[in-house]
């Protein structure tokens, strides 16, 4: 056994478990876990600020059933979907939770190693990670109430009797975070006892007690077996509430990021090519803290980008935008950004506290509502309810501006993406945004939950024929989105490290420029955000005149004869120098 490999692991035992009495020694247990992730694999150095990624990868965002055909295990359906349609526009899939499930549309997960019968079997996942990088969710907060782990800890029995957290009657309750309004505890009976268990999202979903060192054995296992089943990425869902304690906010917790540590070490010493992700909806600043020292996360989302880019469409303001931009640090190699504007789950607006001010917030969720969306809370310390996260489809999101609907559909969908695309990090692109689905009203009324009005699932068929008629917005705007990403894919420039510089322009355009990591391409990315026409003094964007500019997007050489450069309303411009 490596004995660097093994120091490390005993290091993250130790502050993971400081002030805790386990019924074994920290020595013991790191080397079960170094057994358990290591078997019948070769130990190995691994490779600091190594990218496992380019500007050739993009992600798509789906569920294993966002696409059916009659008389077809869903699985099977997206996979010839994958490889007729995507195959030279995605590099990675996050398929979400793919396991049997209780609730949450997968992140109440009834077995870990086991795939829904529903969509199909381990053997449809393999095919679909033949020709794509997959990414699969670690749901590690929480279980569905109806697993059998939570039964047997119920009966106080088996697998699982002691895996789930009991409520502290000492905690407070009133300092935790709550990113829901439900009451975080549930009362339940085990032989007699009333006791109440820990529910940080519903009462379906029963929180792990992680101060047991065999639930992390036990997750660790979970990770071996999603790895060595072709898993490349792993998601960490809800991963900053996974460590409870008193008198804190139970939130983003020291032995939470040593955690996470630990998973990276254990990963990294046994595995080449494995993308670990956390998802944090967050504040700015703890989103940006499970880096770590590049020994933590790979990647983290920009959870901030899609109600500051959605506000900055609303309002044809980019001044909130660009002053986030100037904030945000560029990533070491080995690490990168998430980017991305809408995905399963609604638009969250803690990420842009601190960004926006109140009243901005409140013109942004007026706005939504307004559009046809939904608004989802949570509870305060206080006891109140406030706006957590805004449930739309991206298509009706862009279908108008703080003051309504207008004809500007097709310009916002397309300059967003356009800024989205070029920024720092990695893109990711959900399903519905992709093919152009609009607000799910139908569905959202049958299960009466905010987030389903975006979790729209299509037929094959009716798929096919409405991304085949020219006439349909699914159509331009799955079109419009492919030309994009070709674009996007052959420019070293938008390498996901590539270095990137915020211009300081007028409110109503918003820019920036990347340079490859050679120095060989330069793209100034410029954006219009605002329905009228704007011009961009070359002065103040203090670019070289000499030689010659081309827009990639629309394909025109730019002499730059005159001292403007003219932009249509929400017109990007790619400017490349080679």
């Amino acid at each position: 056994m490596d004995k660097d490999f093994e120091s490390k692991v005993n290091l993250h035992l130790k502050r993971i478990y400081k002030g805790i009495n386990l019924n074994k020694k920290i020595d013991s247990l790191a080397k079960e876990l170094i057994n358990i992730i290591g078997k019948k694999r070769k130990f190995k150095k691994p490779i600091f600020a190594k990218n496992l990624w380019s500007e050739d990868d993009i992600m798509l965002i789906t569920y294993g059933d966002s696409i059916s055909k009659n008389e077809e295990k869903p699985l099977l359906t997206l996979n010839n979907f994958l490889n007729k349609e995507l195959k030279n526009l995605f590099s990675i899939v996050h398929i979400l939770p793919f396991f049997p499930y209780s609730s949450d549309d997968g992140f109440a997960v009834k077995d870990y190693y086991s795939v829904n019968q529903n969509l199909g079997d381990w053997k449809a996942i393999n095919e679909i990670s033949k020709n794509f990088k997959l990414m699969s969710d670690l749901v590690i907060n929480h279980m569905s109430s109806e697993s059998k782990w939570f039964k047997n800890f119920q009966n106080d029995k088996g697998k699982g009797k002691d895996f789930f957290l009991k409520v502290d009657p000492m905690i407070d309750l009133n300092k935790i975070f709550r990113p829901r309004a439900n009451d975080v505890r549930k009362l339940i009976n085990i032989k007699g006892e009333d006791i109440n268990v820990w529910c940080t999202f519903s009462h379906d979903q029963i929180d792990f007690d992680f101060r047991n060192s065999e639930v992390l054995k036990e997750f660790v296992s979970i990770i071996k077996f999603y790895l060595d089943n072709g898993i490349k990425l792993l998601r960490l869902d809800a991963i900053a509430f996974i460590w409870k304690q008193k008198n804190t906010r139970c939130i983003n917790l020291n032995q939470t990021h040593e955690i996470v540590r630990l998973f990276r070490t254990l990963i990294d010493y046994c595995y080449d090519d494995i993308v670990i992700l956390t998802e944090t909806n967050i504040l700015k600043r703890e989103n940006l803290s499970y880096f770590g020292n590049s020994n933590e996360a790979h990647w983290i989302y920009n959870f901030s980008l899609p109600p500051l880019l959605i506000y900055t469409m609303m309002t044809g303001d980019c001044t909130r935008l660009r002053q986030w931009l100037m904030t945000m640090p560029p990533t070491q190699n080995g690490t990168a950004y998430l980017n991305f504007i809408s995905s399963h789950d609604g638009i969250g607006l803690r990420p842009a506290e601190g960004i926006l001010n109140e009243k901005e917030l409140d013109t942004l969720v007026n706005s939504i509502v307004k559009l046809g969306g939904k608004i989802s809370s949570r509870k305060t310390p206080q006891g109140k309810l406030a706006a957590y996260e805004m449930n739309i489809s991206l298509v009706d999101a862009f279908s108008g501006d703080q003051k309504g609907f207008d004809e500007f559909s097709l310009e916002r969908f397309m300059c967003a993406h356009a800024i989205m695309l070029s920024l720092e990090g990695v893109p990711a692109i959900y399903i519905n945004a992709l093919v152009g689905t609009k607000n799910d009203n139908i569905g959202y009324e049958k299960t009466n939950m905010n987030r389903t009005i975006n979790r729209f699932k299509w037929n094959i068929n009716e798929l096919k024929s409405i991304l085949e008629d020219k006439n349909s917005h699914h159509y331009i705007k799955f079109n419009v989105l492919k030309r994009l990403i070709k674009i996007r894919r052959n420019q070293p420039a938008f390498h996901p490290n590539a270095d990137q510089y915020t211009l300081q322009l007028n409110k109503k355009i918003f820019g920036f420029y990347r340079q490859s990591l050679d120095r060989k391409q330069t793209i100034f990315c410029l954006s219009n955000v605002s329905k009228k026409h704007h011009s961009i003094s070359l002065i103040d964007l203090n670019i070289k005149i000499s030689g010659e500019w081309n827009d990639l997007i629309s394909e025109d050489s730019l002499e730059f004869d005159d001292d403007y450069l003219h932009l249509k309303p929400y017109q990007t411009v790619w400017l490349s120098n080679v």
